[in-house]
């Protein structure tokens, strides 16, 4: 239902996360995408999705619009490395603000650059 949606807004998701890096990132959303395109109203425009080693961490199966983000994620080749490196949570508000934090434990974090350095 909302996967044109995040499609339109998957190539700035993904600068965002390759920028969460160095801080948390945060997304103004068009409020009037998502009111033409659905029903979420009354459950509310607020979600959050854990990623965990590549994969959904927890349960979204309540939100329609985590569940169609999560599965455009999943489905980017780009979005599938990102998510397999690190640890992310992304989050939507009410203000229709996307928050993009990279949760990745710092000793695994310090363990990357060192072998990589």
């Amino acid at each position: 239902m909302y996967t044109h949606i995040w499609l339109k807004y998957l190539p700035i998701i993904r600068i965002l996360m390759k920028k969460s890096a160095a801080g948390d990132q945060v997304l103004n959303l068009n409020r009037p995408d998502f009111e033409k395109a659905g029903v979420a109203r009354k459950a509310g425009y607020k979600f959050t999705i854990e990623y965990t080693n590549g994969k959904v961490a927890n349960v979204i199966s309540t939100s329609q619009l985590a569940l169609d983000l999560a599965a455009v994620m999943l489905e980017d080749a780009t979005m599938k490395t990102l998510l397999a490196a690190n640890n992310y949570t992304i989050s939507l508000n009410t203000k229709f603000q996307v928050s993009i934090k990279n949760v990745t434990p710092q000793a695994e974090a310090l363990a990357l650059e060192e072998t990589t350095a």
